[in-house]
């Protein structure tokens, strides 16, 4: 069997399809290997998964003011290939897979300069920055949507968005996680480094609905469960990942709270197994787990995201029924109504069967299957 090298880091949307990809091809009985930024958080994740990690240099292609890339961050970058070539020349891997994000480039450009077999995985619906630089030497691009903006249709198969295909019995992972059963459990999660935008506005939103004080209405049939029992007003307990950045801001504001947990990191397969409800952005990798888990999404995309991509992949799974759109600019006075409606069980019960339906389950092998056709 062949090595196979995933290059890839920077957020964890890149980081963990790379891992489920690795975890795959290592019970065909392929060597695996991530590649990423030294010092990057794929270094912890890959310590934590129990995966082989090399680090290399890493520029970020960022605009300075003038409008032109940063000639410091184009030196690391630079750098970073020499040091993937050196490491790969030495290893000599079967192929190389790129997912995209600035430290996956170090070493998709090396495997390239070296003639190694290239292949990338492209998670939104137009061709990301460092995927364009990359892809003309591919071999193959595994994509998460039918159609990619910017990329030849002949070079792309559309294998899904490989995520953690793990569940928890819902007992266990309470118990990890120190919650309680019978509460709404809601999850809020800004992604792997965690949302500044979300942490300073769903606590008080969550306080306004469901504190001691709250508006939430009276319970009755159809507006709030009725078998939800205990935590905070109307049944609620919420765990808050802030981002390990952030904890120190967001975790004094909700200390009242009995009912708000707010944790820096958290185990996002337990958290996912335990969500009745997640407050989110709507990268592609969030909603694939969500999609896994069955949970439904209040969304509130990322406005920044290029193309506005994060806004279009939220409306996809609110028109299919699995979640509500809220847009950032309207969040304040949206977002309260939008958990109040999603609490509903029978709202809940419908958008659980509808993310379920999105779930792309298997992605990690389709994409493991296209990755060992164009083996060295």
């Amino acid at each position: 069997m062949s090595l196979v090298v995933m290059a890839t880091g920077g957020t964890g949307g890149h980081i963990y399809p790379a891992v489920a990809t690795a975890r795959e091809l290592s019970r065909r009985g392929h060597e695996v290997l991530l590649l990423g930024q030294r010092g990057g958080m794929e270094e912890r994740v890959a310590r934590e998964q129990g995966l082989p990690f090399e680090g290399v240099d890493a520029g970020k292609l960022a605009r300075s003011g003038q409008g032109r890339p940063d000639p410091r961050e184009l030196l690391r970058a630079g750098q970073g290939v020499l040091q993937a070539r050196s490491l790969l020349n030495r290893l000599k891997p079967g192929v190389v897979v790129g997912y995209g994000g600035f430290a996956s480039l170090p070493g998709v450009l090396a495997a390239q300069s070296l003639g190694v077999p290239t292949v990338l995985h492209e998670q939104n619906a137009r061709l990301g920055l460092t995927q364009r630089l990359a892809v003309r030497k591919a071999r193959a691009v595994g994509t998460a949507y039918e159609r990619v903006i910017g990329l030849d249709a002949q070079l792309a198969t559309m294998v899904g968005m490989p995520v953690r295909e793990e569940r928890l019995p819902r007992a266990e992972a309470l118990a990890r996680l120190g919650l309680q059963e019978g509460p709404l459990t809601i999850f809020v999660m800004g992604g792997s480094q965690g949302s500044l935008f979300l942490n300073q506005t769903v606590p008080d939103v969550l306080r306004h609905v469901f504190g001691p004080e709250g508006l939430l209405p009276p319970p009755a049939p159809g507006v709030v469960d009725l078998d939800f029992k205990g935590a905070g007003r109307g049944g609620v307990q919420v765990l808050h990942s802030t981002g390990p950045r952030w904890l120190a801001e967001v975790a004094p504001g909700v200390r009242d709270l009995e009912w708000y947990e707010a944790a820096g990191f958290v185990d996002a397969v337990a958290a996912w197994s335990v969500a009745d409800l997640a407050i989110t952005r709507a990268g592609t990798s969030t909603l694939a787990e969500a999609a896994f888990h069955g949970v439904p999404l209040i969304m509130v995309p990322l406005p920044e995201s290029a193309e506005n991509h994060q806004f279009h992949n939220a409306q996809a799974v609110q028109d299919a029924g699995a979640g509500l759109v809220v847009e950032q600019k309207n969040a304040s006075e949206a977002l309260g109504r939008a958990v109040l409606e999603c609490a509903a069980a029978g709202t809940r019960a419908s958008m659980r069967e509808a993310a379920l339906g999105r779930a792309q389950t298997g992605a990690a092998g389709r994409f493991a299957d296209l990755i060992e056709r164009h083996l060295r």
